[in-house]
C-alpha cells in the first residue's frame, strides 16, 4: 500500500529590502498557493510576495510613540532580506527571539552546548558574557533599528558613532549545566544625560528561577577619532520609544564601590597575558559576581598583563570572620599594557566555594 505524506508551510518572501522600499512607488502583496507534487509526497506553500512603497516615509507606533522606519512585528523578524539559494528570505528569522511585555523587552532562549561548559559541565562566565552580548545585539536587530555597524543604529551609523560599554555587573546564583535551556530577558533605558543602560535576567525556562543578573552602562563613540560623542537628537528619538524604567538589580544589591587600582606594589600576582586566577580558585570556586570597569581600548596586537590580589571577604556588617565569609573569596584585578602599563579594565569579582565546609 502506498502512503501518502502531507507537509504543508508558510512562507512569506520580500521582493526587496524593506528598508528600501519606501523609495518606490508601488505598493502591490501577491498572495496564493503553490503545489510541489513528488511522488509520494505533496507539499503546499502559501507564497507572499511584498512589493511596498511609496512617496512618503512610512511611521509606526512603538510602545505608543511614532518611529520613522519599518519595524518588524512581534517576533524576531527585521524588515531586512537575505537571499539564500536564490530566494528570498526573512533575515531573522534565525534569530528564535521575541517581543514581549508591549514590545519593551525581547527574549531570547538558548541551549548550554557542550563547548560552552567548563570541566564541571556547566557554563562558564565567558558563556554567559556572550550570551548577554547576543540577545542584546538581537534586540537592535530585531527592533528595527540596526545600522551597519555592531549594535549602532541607523543615524548613529550615518554619523560613525558606535556603542561602547564603561561598566557591567554581573551577579550569578547559579550556573546552567549541559544541555539546560535558559530564557533571556533584555531592556535599556537612559543612563544619565548621554548613556544608556542595557539590563539581563537569565531564567531557567524549566522552573523560571532567575539564575543570574546583569546591568550595564552604556556611551556613544566615534568610531573614527575614538572619542566619546553626546547622544545626538536624532539617535536619542530613536531609542527613547524601546526605554524601559525598570531594573534587573535592585540599586542596594548593586556593586558600587571604587575598584581600588593595583601596581606592583599592591598586587599579589602579576601575570602576562589574561589568566589571572589561581587555578585552585577556579577549580574549587564559582565566580557569583564581578565588576569591570573599562578605561581604554586595545587591540589584538596588544601585549597585556594582569594583576590580581585576592583575600577571604569579609562579613559586611562586622569585622569578624563568618561560615559564610570564610568560604568566599574577594579579587581585585587590573588588565594593562605591558609596554606603557596604561590601565585597560579594573574589575571586582566574588567567588564563593563549590563545597559546603572548607577543609
Amino acid at each position: 500500500m502506498t502512503t501518502m505524506a502531507s507537509t504543508k508551510s508558510i512562507s512569506i518572501y520580500y521582493a526587496d529590502d524593506l528598508c528600501r522600499a519606501e523609495k518606490r512607488n508601488v505598493g502591490i502583496f501577491k498572495l496564493g498557493f503553490s503545489r510541489l507534487g513528488v511522488p509520494g509526497i505533496v507539499r503546499e506553500k502559501l507564497v507572499v510576495q511584498a512589493n511596498l512603497g511609496g512617496s512618503s516615509k512610512s511611521v509606526d507606533m512603538i510602545n505608543g510613540k511614532k518611529v520613522n522606519g519599518v519595524v518588524p512585528s512581534s517576533g524576531a523578524r527585521g524588515g531586512e532580506v537575505m537571499k539564500q539559494g536564490g530566494v528570498h528570505e526573512p533575515v531573522h528569522a534565525w534569530l528564535m527571539g521575541t517581543f514581549v511585555e508591549d514590545r519593551f523587552v525581547y527574549r531570547q532562549t538558548f541551549v548550554i552546548r557542550s563547548y560552552e561548559i567548563g570541566p564541571d559541565k556547566t557554563a562558564t562566565m565567558e558563556t554567559l558574557m556572550n550570551l548577554l552580548q547576543e540577545t542584546a545585539l538581537n534586540h537592535v536587530t530585531s527592533s528595527g533599528l540596526a545600522g551597519n555597524g555592531f549594535g549602532a543604529t541607523r543615524e548613529m551609523s550615518l554619523r560613525k558613532l558606535i556603542w561602547v560599554v564603561t561598566r557591567i555587573h554581573v551577579q550569578v546564583d547559579k550556573y546552567s549545566s549541559w544541555g539546560d535551556v535558559v530564557e533571556i530577558d533584555t531592556w535599556v533605558d537612559a543612563a544619565g544625560k548621554n548613556g544608556m543602560r542595557r539590563d539581563w535576567i537569565i531564567r531557567d525556562r524549566n522552573s523560571q528561577r532567575i539564575i543570574t543578573r546583569a546591568t550595564s552602562t552604556w556611551v556613544i563613540m566615534n568610531r573614527e577619532t575614538r572619542r566619546l560623542s553626546k547622544i545626538p537628537d536624532e539617535v536619542r528619538k530613536e531609542v527613547q520609544p524601546f526605554y524601559l524604567d525598570r531594573v534587573a538589580i535592585p540599586t542596594a544589591d548593586l556593586d558600587c564601590e571604587k575598584i581600588n587600582k593595583l601596581n606592583d606594589e599592591t598586587a599579589d600576582r602579576i601575570r602576562s597575558g589574561l589568566a589571572s586566577v589561581p587555578i585552585d580558585v577556579l577549580e574549587d570556586y564559582n565566580l557569583t559576581s564581578m565588576t569591570l570597569e573599562y578605561r581604554r581600548e586595545c587591540r589584538q596586537s596588544n601585549v597585556l598583563e594582569s594583576l590580581t590580589t585576592m583575600a577571604p571577604k569579609m562579613s559586611e556588617d562586622s569585622n569578624k570572620w563568618t561560615d559564610k565569609t570564610r568560604q568566599e573569596l574577594e579579587s581585585t584585578h587590573l588588565l594593562r599594557m605591558q609596554a606603557d602599563k596604561a590601565e585597560i579594565v579594573r574589575a571586582r569579582s566574588v567567588w564563593q566555594s563549590k563545597h559546603k565546609h572548607m577543609i
